[in-house]
């Protein structure tokens, strides 16, 4: 996941906090939270509240921005560049996703109140088996089939080609530079067939199920892009890594990539090291003293390249180290990325 994290001086934050806006208090929109959401961010910009002030509010932030339609790089980058009016932020999030889900509105709201607002998806099958489960909790992750019909993931890809400007098939515009690019990420996050996958029922359902709850929220994250690999191009990561504090116990998290297209293991694939979640605190435990875990040989583990057909969906344990990989075929690797995760999702205290 990419943090958009802010660099400012916090010598000059005045030792009174300020107090926020009430999370009750709503604009235009009548969304609760969003005011002092755009309050908090308005204080930390000017200095006058730290950085990490409020980080027990950051899973009620995220829950803000996934009822919106809205990407928190996408987001954090609009309040600090450009927005300082809470009334051009309720505009610019109109003029970005259109008017707010009212359902999806009124879910979120519910969460600050005692009403329970959770969606009734009835008469789904299971997308996961037995065996399935069984080789989740042996390998932390499975892949579900099919996940997205194959249309769908080509009209997903031929947005973002025309969002990057770029022919599927012709190499010669892959390595264009593009001020959304950021590595293999691509800053796109707004489109119709992207919210398509996003509320997939195979997808959405296997969450559920993995989290034993239907109470989960979809978040508004970006797609990728991975060329292969010339003599003037590298690969520059993500490599292997972890997305969550590593302060045990690391609490149960997901994590999961669509696959637009058909992905074989030397064409950039998704990475990680099965089963990595179960013994990780051994692991940590036997480093020594000092040592930083995330600047470990984590190769040395035993990574597992994942190749995938178009519409299949890779969804992992958070305990996992993972990454993408260079792509050493004759065509790019298109991903979406895609999790769920309930609204009282706790992180640890601590970053590890």
């Amino acid at each position: 996941m990419f943090i958009f994290i802010t660099h400012m001086e916090t010598n000059n934050v005045s030792a009174t906090i300020p107090d926020l806006i009430p999370g009750t208090e709503t604009g235009e929109l009548k969304v609760m939270h969003l005011k002092r959401y755009w309050n908090k961010i308005l204080l930390k910009k000017q200095g006058k509240l730290k950085p990490d002030s409020h980080r027990e509010e950051f899973q009620t932030d995220v829950m803000l921005l996934s009822a919106l339609g809205l990407g928190l790089h996408q987001t954090l980058q609009y309040l600090y560049m450009q927005g300082n009016s809470f009334e051009q932020f309720e505009k610019w999030i109109i003029d970005t996703t259109g008017s707010p889900d009212p359902e999806k509105i009124a879910r979120f709201n519910a969460l600050f109140t005692d009403e329970k607002n959770i969606p009734d998806e009835t008469n789904e099958p299971d997308v996961l088996g037995p065996a399935d489960h069984k080789f989740w909790e042996e390998n932390g992750y499975v892949i579900i089939r099919n996940a997205v019909p194959n249309e769908d993931c080509e009209l997903a890809i031929q947005a973002i080609c025309d969002f990057l400007a770029i022919d599927r098939y012709d190499a010669s515009t892959w390595y264009n530079e593009h001020p959304a690019k950021a590595g293999i990420m691509v800053q796109m996050f707004q489109h119709p067939v992207f919210e398509k996958n996003r509320n997939a029922w195979r997808i959405r359902k296997a969450y559920q199920e993995l989290w034993k709850r239907k109470d989960v929220w979809v978040n508004t994250d970006r797609v990728g892009f991975n060329p292969p690999q010339t003599e003037s191009f590298n690969f520059y990561g993500p490599f292997l890594h972890w997305d969550v504090s590593l302060q045990l116990p690391i609490p149960f998290g997901t994590q999961g990539i669509l696959y637009l297209a058909d992905t074989a293991e030397n064409q950039g694939a998704f990475t990680l090291i099965p089963g990595f979640q179960n013994r990780i605190a051994d692991w940590l435990g036997s480093l020594p003293e000092g040592a930083n875990p995330r600047q470990q040989d984590l190769y040395a583990l035993g990574p597992k390249p994942i190749a995938a057909n178009a519409g299949d969906f890779i969804l992992w344990h958070q305990a996992l180290p993972h990454g993408s990989s260079p792509n050493t075929s004759a065509l790019p690797r298109f991903v979406q990325y895609i999790n769920y995760e309930p609204a009282d999702y706790k992180a640890a205290d601590n970053w590890i």
